[in-house]
């Protein structure tokens, strides 16, 4: 099944956000959203900057997935988690390169690019950040 999420258009209007973190900051409020939208979803405001956001945070929670959603058992089991970025602003992003059992909450990570997932028989692959411990 072939949905909006999927479109063509879709993907390429969203490579700023998927690749560099690229949201918006709300100038009468000051909420910061990922990805950017035109309008503020907490005060209604179309004061609306662009801001790439830090790709350095911390892991308030998370969890493991062990019934992925159709297309993505192949990748289980994975962690989800809600990363506190250096502005305070957060978001929810897969954790790579680490084993479930080495999650942490409080954990320092950083933004990477890594695969999402192959669509269909043509192999096509989606990329998108997802974070991963912080290496010194």
């Amino acid at each position: 099944m072939w949905a909006y999420w999927q479109s063509v258009p879709a993907h390429w209007r969203e490579i700023p956000a998927r690749y560099r973190l690229e949201g918006g900051r709300c100038m009468d409020c000051g909420y910061i959203m990922l990805p950017k939208e035109d309008i503020c979803p907490v005060c209604g405001s179309k004061n609306i900057e662009t801001v790439i956001l830090p790709r350095k945070g911390k892991v308030l929670n998370y969890t493991v997935v062990w019934n992925a959603l159709r297309g993505y058992e192949y990748y289980t089991p994975y962690v989800l988690a809600i990363i506190e970025l250096e502005d305070g602003s957060r978001i929810m992003a897969q954790l790579t390169d680490i084993s479930p059992s080495e999650a942490k909450k409080g954990m320092e990570v950083e933004m990477v690019l890594r695969k999402t997932k192959v669509s269909g028989e043509s192999g096509i692959i989606a990329y998108s950040y997802k974070f991963r411990p912080v290496i010194r």
